[in-house]
C-alpha cells in the first residue's frame, strides 16, 4: 500500500490521539496530503490538509482549533494531533494524496488513500 495510517484507538472526550501516516510514493514531497473521516452511512468529509511545503494547511470549521496537521518530507510522514476529542469525532480516519487540481478540502481532488484507522472517543 502506498499510504498506511497507524494510530487510532479508543479514549475518552477530552482525550488526545495522534495519527500518522507513512507514505511510499516517490510522490509524496511534492503533493499536498489530507486527512479525512467516515462514519457508517455517512460520505467521506474532509478533516485537513497540508501543502507539500507544510506552510499551508487547511482544516474543516469543525476541528475548531482542535487538530494540527503537519509532515515530515525526510521521512515521508503525515501527522494528525487530535485533541480534546468528542464522541462526535469518532470515525474511520484516512489519510490521502491529492492528485487532482481543486480545493484541498475536496475529497474528489485526491486520488491515493490508505486503509484508514479507528478513532473511537466515549462519552
Amino acid at each position: 500500500a502506498l499510504l498506511v495510517e497507524s494510530g487510532g484507538g479508543s479514549v475518552q472526550a477530552g482525550g488526545s490521539l495522534r495519527l500518522s501516516c507513512a507514505s511510499s510514493a516517490r510522490t509524496f514531497t511534492s503533493s499536498t496530503m489530507g486527512w479525512f473521516r467516515q462514519t457508517p452511512g455517512k460520505e467521506r468529509e474532509p478533516v485537513a490538509a497540508i501543502n507539500w511545503t507544510g506552510d499551508l494547511t487547511n482544516y474543516s470549521d469543525f476541528v475548531k482549533g482542535r487538530f494540527t496537521i503537519s509532515r515530515d518530507n525526510a521521512e515521508k510522514m503525515v501527522f494528525l494531533q487530535m485533541t480534546s476529542l468528542e464522541p462526535e469525532d469518532t470515525a474511520v480516519y484516512y489519510c490521502a494524496e491529492k492528485s487532482r487540481p481543486g480545493d484541498n478540502l475536496n475529497v474528489d481532488a485526491y486520488r491515493y488513500w490508505g486503509q484508514g484507522t479507528q478513532v473511537t472517543v466515549s462519552s
